[in-house]
């Protein structure tokens, strides 16, 4: 099979990111038909920088649908279990978040990089260092942070309780034993603690339906008490089309409020679903790193160790937000204020 020789160059240049050295064993996990091309270069990569690379593809009998998460055609395959959990990286190309298996491979020391976006992106928000560096601090204050206050002009105003779990960081690559990432990413995130999320978030024009890949048209007003959303109100098609995805899994755990974040990628564009031409082909990784947006979600808290498995996923990025932790500014009306983790030229 003929391998487009950037795609070869940039996969070995994250695999370097990612540090995979001689006599280190890559897998490459796809579902049947999916992603040949990154599957093959990713190998060679691997390959060419002394590493031992195979591939592990499954069937998928049922079509992926949007905002669904925690669900894959691995479950239940332990032979393809049992090999993946023998690579030192496995680069995840079917989509394991959220998942008990996901969970599985890293407790059994394999690293994973989920890759899911067209090479355009990929090349387009490629992981740097100096991303890495501030991602990580965003991660080091959540995990020092005990408040986070949230707010902005069209009404969002809401407090997360912080302490009671971890904090997860994306940066685009990984090189620790048992450490997941999403090539290419910007953010870290975390949860307020059980019970204790409390306030309102107003969805605005503009904010950011990934589930949809569509623009919020008009605003969107949930209340949240005790760290559920106990309703959706809005005068527009919006707060119908929630209600109604939500409705449809038929599980109140899907009204849960989820993890919670902001975005550092300088390279991500908060325009691109307005932009691109085939929106088929494209993940959301430019809708949820896009610099200084907050990135609210529900639905399930399995990540970061919680009980909460339900299907029902939304991210929501929002704009012009104000971000306060501990009574330190971080973001004001959508700009990265804290000095440390300001990108250069912002």
């Amino acid at each position: 099979m003929a391998v487009d020789a950037e795609m070869l160059a940039l996969f070995k240049a994250e695999l370097e990111l990612c540090k995979v050295h001689e006599g280190e064993v890559v897998a490459a996990l796809t579902a049947c038909g999916e992603f040949i091309d990154y599957s093959h270069a990713f190998m060679l990569a691997a390959e060419g920088l002394g590493a031992t690379a195979f591939n592990v593809t499954v069937p998928r009998s049922k079509p992926k649908v949007a905002g669904v998460q925690g669900r894959h055609p691995l479950a239940g395959n332990f032979p393809a279990i049992e090999s993946l959990k023998r690579a030192d990286l496995v680069i995840d190309m079917m989509g394991l978040l959220f998942s008990a298996e996901q969970a599985e491979l890293q407790a059994a020391g394999a690293r994973v990089l989920r890759v899911m976006e067209p090479l355009h992106v990929l090349r387009q928000m490629f992981p740097t260092e100096d991303l890495r560096r501030r991602v990580e601090f965003e991660r080091d204050l959540l995990m020092k942070g005990k408040d986070l206050h949230i707010t902005s002009k069209g009404g969002t105003d809401v407090r997360y309780k912080l302490s009671q779990y971890p904090v997860i960081s994306e940066y685009g690559y990984t090189y620790e034993r048992g450490r997941w990432d999403h090539f290419p990413s910007g953010f870290s995130f975390t949860q307020g603690n059980d019970g204790s999320v409390e306030g309102t978030v107003v969805l605005m024009p503009g904010d950011i339906f990934a589930a949809f890949k569509r623009y919020v048209q008009t605003p969107v007003r949930l209340k949240i008490e005790r760290g559920y959303v106990t309703s959706i109100e809005g005068e527009g098609m919006d707060a119908a089309l929630m209600r109604n995805y939500i409705e449809s899994f038929n599980d109140p755990r899907g009204y849960a409020v989820s993890h919670i974040g902001w975005g550092l990628n300088e390279r991500a564009n908060w325009h691109h679903f307005a932009a691109t031409q085939n929106l088929a082909s494209e993940h959301v990784m430019n809708a949820l790193s896009f610099y200084g947006n907050v990135l609210f979600s529900t639905g399930p808290n399995t990540e970061l160790g919680g009980a909460n498995d339900t299907p029902c996923h939304m991210d929501l990025p929002m704009r012009g937000c104000s971000v306060v932790l501990d009574d330190v500014p971080i973001i004001a009306e959508g700009k990265v204020v804290h000095p440390e983790m300001r990108a250069p030229g912002h």
